[in-house]
């Protein structure tokens, strides 16, 4: 493994730099990507035991939900 001596590197940036956020343009491409949105919920250790993977719990959670009463 070889390691650079620390007086060998220059540094040519510049200790900050100043930047004009006013010419700033929104990403173009941003809309063209769709990601899933997910949630994160964490099981109580008894519920997780029952359910072990998110097929199980998404299978049982949808089938509440088309139980449910319609509002």
């Amino acid at each position: 493994m070889s390691t650079i001596p620390s007086e060998d590197l220059h540094d040519d940036l510049l200790p900050e730099y100043d930047f004009d956020y006013t010419k700033a343009k929104p990403n173009r491409f941003a809309a063209r990507v769709k990601q899933p949105l997910l949630k994160v919920v964490v099981l109580d250790e008894d519920v997780a035991q029952v359910f072990t993977t998110q097929e199980s719990v998404n299978k049982v959670l949808r089938g509440l939900i088309e139980s449910m009463p319609h509002s």
